[in-house]
């Protein structure tokens, strides 16, 4: 009876902990809508004033658990990141993940041709700081292509 308890008790427990653990995680349909809503300041707002709320950690229309969000230029150059704003003004055309890939060229390849897509790759989640895996919708948004990604486990 006593194991028996200890059994449902630790099931209970493990439940809560992955219901937990998945709230902390954006899904892809939350990232496309992150994605949107960049888009939609863009347009009415203009570049400087989007790249600025983006960026802001502060602004929870664009920073929600691990989703945020990343701006680039066409050549590579970071405009805003919502995570890492010590990349704001690099250019990272040439930067690999962890096994090699080029995921700023494959990002860019996405804006310029079909438009939109998805792109797999590591990346630090902003919550651990480890590598993990991550899959990021992009679209072109102008002369610049905008980004939200999703941590996958």
């Amino acid at each position: 009876m006593l194991r028996t308890l200890a059994a449902m008790t630790m099931i209970a427990l493990l439940s809560l902990t992955c219901a937990s653990s998945a709230d902390d995680h954006g899904t892809k349909d939350e990232a496309v809508a992150m994605v949107k809503r960049v888009e939609a300041m863009f347009a009415k707002d203009g570049a400087d004033t989007t790249f600025k709320a983006v960026s802001d950690k502060s602004i929870g229309e664009f920073h929600d658990r691990d989703l945020y969000p990343f701006v680039y230029d066409m050549s590579g150059n970071c405009m805003a990141h919502g995570a890492r704003p010590a990349l704001i003004g690099k250019n990272l055309f040439d930067l690999k993940d962890q096994d090699g890939k080029y995921l700023i060229r494959e990002l860019i390849a996405i804006a310029q041709g079909p438009g939109s897509g998805w792109v797999d790759y590591k990346w630090p989640n902003p919550l651990s700081n480890k590598i993990e895996d991550k899959s990021s919708y992009v679209e072109k948004m102008g002369d610049y292509f905008v980004g939200v990604g999703v941590y996958r486990e």
